[in-house]
């Protein structure tokens, strides 16, 4: 018998139905409520083909949402780490290069010592 174990603790999900932790099980089912919803919505407008990849295209954002993760944060950490650095607090960053050598050799010198 063989039971597998994370190397980090901290990267422990439970499975709560079908292998899916309880966060990716319920934004699966609301992308398929959307999927179906636009199906429903929009098959007597457009044709088979249009409304499948209208479906999809409902459908992946939702999808997205419950199983992509980035630098530790879910989606909704992340569009609110984006928002607040990008629209909140932007920032200019403005490079100023420094010569730690130049520094280091000249300003000693500048400072009224002599050589003789």
């Amino acid at each position: 018998m063989e039971v597998k174990i994370n190397k980090e603790i901290r990267n422990y999900t439970e499975s709560i139905f079908f292998g899916l932790s309880l966060r990716q099980f319920i934004f699966s089912i609301l992308a398929c409520g959307v999927a179906v919803g636009v199906y429903f919505g929009l098959r007597n407008t457009f044709g088979t083909e249009t409304v499948s990849w209208l479906c999809v295209l409902g459908a992946a954002p939702f999808a997205a949402m419950g199983f992509i993760s980035y630098h530790g944060m879910n989606a909704e950490q992340f569009a609110w780490a984006w928002f607040k650095s990008e629209v909140l607090l932007p920032k200019r960053l403005t490079f100023r290069p420094v010569n730690f050598y130049c520094e280091a050799i000249f300003e000693p010198r500048k400072g009224g010592q002599n050589d003789a």
